[in-house]
């Protein structure tokens, strides 16, 4: 099994080829969650995922290994969703090494433009994570290129573990690292780092409810796998073999999250952090937010595993958060259908401070009189307290109004 001194050896290896990304205290989710909270900013490597550890640390060793031998190294192939191919891109141009890599069709298009940018081959195949991993297989058998697994080989999970070396030198005394999982390459590293080095710590484990496989595999449970999940970077049906006999001995606690939480982490970050993250990065953070009492009063570290996420599903969960926070809401006013009446709903809402985003006029599709009109504004505020202070000013004006949820 993995050892403390393989991520040790991956930490010298890594010297200034990868990012000691900086662990920092944050004050407001600290408040927020009841929690001492820490953030590790994985998202400020190059390639914006911690993946690059893992990748470096396994193509240095390749490159040593066929100068060994004597042999030229043809190449290597990897699957990924995205941050492991920006990994192993990256660092295989470094190192002047062609890279062929097999990345699932539900990729995000930021993801593969961005390995293609990194000078890889990139082909699109398999509408499943192990569908392109038996692709990639097939590959490297037929053109002699060298296999590099996303997480479970032993040198990706020693790269990986390298994060949890950081987050202990930065922050000694922390009583728990709130790590993502999908197939368990950065969980087993960071976790036979933190018992080496400090063997009272807690590791625990996030997954999405939909995406339990680690979970399924440790404790013989059988959550049902879905089919989508804005965390695609950790949407992982079967984990690695290597890795969930590491999380099996040393990994304390894994917990499920569902969707809504981790849109709700993402936009926290990014409002009170200023930091982009992506579903699988936010996960930690999630976590926290869904079990507080689980972390009350806690030294927590997390680690903030990517920040590649595409730019239309970001808008989105902005979105969805302005409307979770109350910031952004439908009323629903219905008023007699006379010349002005508009004009004197609309000057109500700017009276009341807040912004019309949508106006829609309805006069055939709904249950009220001829002579009057229902009118469905979409609305910029400033939280459910000021939703109502608009609501009581249009009812000032002798208008029905209500919000429509």
């Amino acid at each position: 099994m993995l050892q403390l001194a393989d991520v040790q050896q991956a930490a010298a290896r890594l010297t200034g080829q990868v990012l000691d990304t900086p662990c920092l205290h944050s004050r407001t989710l600290s408040q927020i969650t009841g929690a001492e909270v820490f953030l590790k900013f994985e998202n400020h490597q190059f390639t914006a995922s911690f993946k690059e550890r893992g990748a470096c640390n396994k193509l240095t060793l390749l490159v040593e290994q066929a100068r060994r031998a004597g042999t030229p190294l043809a190449g290597v192939v990897a699957m990924s969703a995205g941050n492991h191919a920006q990994g192993v891109a990256y660092h295989a141009q470094r190192l002047g090494l062609r890279a062929l890599i097999v990345m699932p069709r539900f990729t995000p298009g930021v993801k593969v433009e961005g390995t293609r940018a990194l000078g890889a081959e990139v082909l699109l195949h398999g509408d499943t994570l192990d569908a392109a991993r038996a692709y990639a297989q097939t590959l490297a058998e037929a053109q002699g290129l060298s296999f590099v697994h996303p997480y479970d080989d032993e040198a990706i999970m020693a790269g990986q573990g390298t994060v949890a070396l950081e987050m202990l030198r930065a922050v000694p005394d922390l009583d728990a690292l709130v790590v993502s999982v999908g197939g368990g390459g950065l969980i087993s590293g960071m976790a036979t780092a933190a018992e080496g080095l400090q063997p009272g710590i807690e590791l625990i484990g996030v997954q999405m409810a939909r995406f339990a496989g680690m979970l399924n595999a440790v404790r013989g449970t059988h959550h049902a796998m879905g089919a989508s999940t804005i965390a695609e970077g950790i949407a992982v049906t079967v984990p690695g073999r290597l890795c969930a006999e590491v999380v099996r001995a040393r990994v304390h606690d894994l917990l499920l999250v569902d969707e809504g939480d981790i849109e709700q982490a993402i936009v926290m970050l990014l409002e009170i952090e200023k930091t982009l993250v992506e579903g699988a990065g936010a996960a930690g953070l999630a976590a926290l937010l869904r079990f507080p009492e689980r972390f009350k009063g806690r030294r927590v570290g997390l680690v903030l595993s990517g920040g590649n996420i595409d730019p239309q599903l970001l808008a989105q969960i902005i979105g969805r958060g302005l409307v979770r926070s109350g910031r952004l809401v439908r009323v629903s006013v219905s008023a007699r259908d006379v010349p002005g009446s508009l004009a004197r709903i609309t000057r109500a809402v700017a009276d009341a401070g807040a912004n019309i985003d949508e106006v829609h006029h309805q006069r055939a599709f709904t249950l009220l009189s001829a002579q009057s009109v229902e009118i469905e504004m979409v609305l910029q505020t400033r939280g459910p307290a000021h939703v109502q202070e608009v609501l009581d000013r249009l009812t000032a004006e002798g208008v029905q109004a209500h919000r429509v949820d």
